[in-house]
């Protein structure tokens, strides 16, 4: 029994004896010190028994837990609320596990796999990078929009992939994510590693830039075409050097594009800056520390040269109306903005060159600075996923080089491969008479006027005419799905209501040729040397052109076309 706990001083009445001698005072010291007294024991003492929070105690045993070596510590209330409330959490997880599933009744609006909105999960086998999902808006030519449900690590070659399988196109590395400004007459074509989510955090809010998908055939000519035609000796600096060591000039640029690099590019072209009127015309030279122009004639001393570009944090686009938006000296404009403005025309930096030939090599060497051998491995992995089987279905006939081509012989049981080339000769002569015996039969089909009806309507189902579309539309299609050596479509004639016209690329110019149909002896027909070559029909005349040249001055390679997203 602890001193100071006798039975009286648990009765109150005893309080007020005459025989204890012990005021109310005196009593509440004595029981606070013995308390102390306790809880100081307490604390060298290693085990202590938790209270019960069912049963009170009784007054025997409170004096019992005092008085042994299990003291209550003051924290340990706390600790066991919070175990409580860790048990009652865990209780209400596995009360609901073991509810039963309830169904969704609108599970468009929570899972993506029966929403318009395309899932990431279609790409295929890939590690993207972490971050939750974003909602990108494709178009196509004709207006036609889908949304993409992508992560932040999807990148442009991913979504082409996507719209590719979703609208049934045929697989080629001819596809790109194009960027488009519309209110600043702006577009440039995303890389295949470029992030669609971190371009698209780089526009404006509430703008109307836009992702366009469409073909581009010059995307990779950087690798497939000719140096020379590409990087003119004029404008490359170290054609010199290269001379001096006895390098020819297309030794050097293919040098220079196995290692990812670029020589320095010089030239003149004439620049503006928002804000200004005036276009100046300065000497620039493109290096890899960013881009300069002389203030003194053809000067590359460096206290003449002034800095005006960082490759490294700006973007290249082409200016789509150039004339009409910014007064460009001639058509050949570009514009260079940073990669971080977003306040609409702030620090672009506007270009203009002399042709298309300077304006191409001005915009390959920026790409080439920016991004080095990325490109060319882009360009690789293409072609890796162009060799999957899963990837290309049926083979296409057209962008097929001509050095892959081989004479075969199908006229027995299987074919081979004719490497006389005598018997070859003689064969492409049998096939010529074959396809004159063809047409002849087509011509004296019993009801002429009916064949003639199917022929001028057929070619309406080819992607490659697009009927009635306006000369410079024409210009625009082509220039913008890549100023290619054989890049063509057909098109009604605007000044003749019955012919035709072709419309191809070379040397980075559109040409027009004039198809007009003639009739004689009650057959249709359609030529482009005033009769001496005639085609029953168009399908027929494209398909003679894919294969041999002809009046034109190189083969039809590509056709312009468009898909509904």
């Amino acid at each position: 029994m602890v001193p100071g706990f006798q039975d009286t001083s648990l009765k109150p009445h005893s309080l007020r004896t005459a025989d204890n001698d012990m005021d109310l005072g005196t009593l509440q010291n004595n029981i606070n010190s013995t308390l102390d007294n306790v809880y100081e024991d307490g604390l060298e003492s290693d085990h202590s028994r938790p209270l019960s929070n069912s049963n009170p105690l009784c007054n025997g045993e409170q004096a019992s837990l005092l008085t042994g070596g299990d003291v209550v510590k003051r924290s340990q209330p706390l600790l066991i609320q919070a175990n409580r409330k860790l048990k009652e959490e865990e209780e209400e997880q596995q009360r609901a596990l073991s509810l039963p599933s309830i169904p969704n009744p609108f599970p468009e609006l929570c899972s993506p796999s029966n929403s318009p909105i395309l899932s990431n999960s279609s790409l295929g086998p890939g590690s993207p990078r972490e971050g939750g999902s974003h909602v990108v808006k494709v178009y196509s030519e004709d207006g036609t929009c889908r949304s993409l449900e992508v992560t932040a690590g999807t990148t442009a070659r991913h979504v082409c992939e996507m719209l590719v399988q979703k609208t049934h196109a045929l697989h080629d590395e001819c596809w790109s994510l194009v960027e488009v400004y519309q209110h600043l007459a702006l577009e440039r074509c995303l890389e295949d590693h470029e992030s669609v989510v971190e371009v698209q955090a780089t526009w404006p809010v509430g703008g109307d830039s836009r992702f366009v998908f469409r073909k581009n055939y010059a995307k990779y000519e950087l690798f497939k075409s000719s140096p020379q035609s590409l990087f003119p000796e004029a404008m490359v600096s170290s054609c010199l050097d290269a001379a001096n060591k006895g390098m020819s000039h297309s030794e050097l640029i293919q040098n220079v594009l196995n290692s990812g690099s670029c020589p320095e590019i010089q030239g003149f072209m004439h620049l503006k800056e928002v804000g200004r009127k005036v276009w100046k015309r300065f000497y620039f030279s493109l290096r890899r520390s960013g881009l300069y122009y002389s203030t003194k004639g053809t000067s590359k001393d460096p206290r003449h040269l002034q800095y005006c570009v960082d490759i490294n944090e700006s973007n290249i686009y082409y200016i789509t109306q150039g004339k009409k938006q910014y007064s460009t000296p001639t058509e050949y404009g570009f514009c260079i903005k940073p990669c971080k403005a977003r306040s609409g025309a702030k620090g672009l930096k506007l270009f203009c060159s002399e042709d298309e030939q300077s304006r191409t090599c001005w915009m390959a060497a920026f790409r080439l600075f920016k991004y080095g051998i990325q490109l060319y491995r882009n360009y690789q992995q293409c072609q890796a996923r162009q060799r999957e089987t899963a990837w290309i279905g049926p083979v296409p006939l057209r962008s097929v080089s001509d050095n892959t081509l081989v004479a075969m012989d199908f006229s027995g049981c299987t074919g081979r491969v004719i490497e006389n080339p005598n018997e070859v000769l003689s064969v492409a002569l049998e096939e010529a008479q074959a396809w004159r015996k063809k047409t002849t039969h087509r011509y004296s089909l019993p009801t002429p006027f009916q064949s003639s009806s199917f022929s001028a309507a057929i070619h309406r189902t080819q992607p490659w005419f697009h009927g009635h579309i306006s000369r410079e539309d024409t210009q625009r299609l082509i220039v913008q799905q890549g100023l290619v050596d054989g890049v063509f479509l057909l098109r009604e004639s605007q000044r003749n209501p019955k012919g035709f016209v072709l419309s191809l690329c070379h040397l980075q110019k559109v040409k027009h040729y004039l198809i007009l149909p003639s009739e004689e002896d009650g057959h249709l027909y359609y030529t482009m040397d005033d009769g001496q070559t005639r085609f029953a029909d168009l399908i027929q005349l494209v398909e003679f052109h894919q294969i041999n040249r002809g009046i034109l001055p190189c083969k039809l390679k590509h056709y312009c076309t468009s898909v509904t997203l």
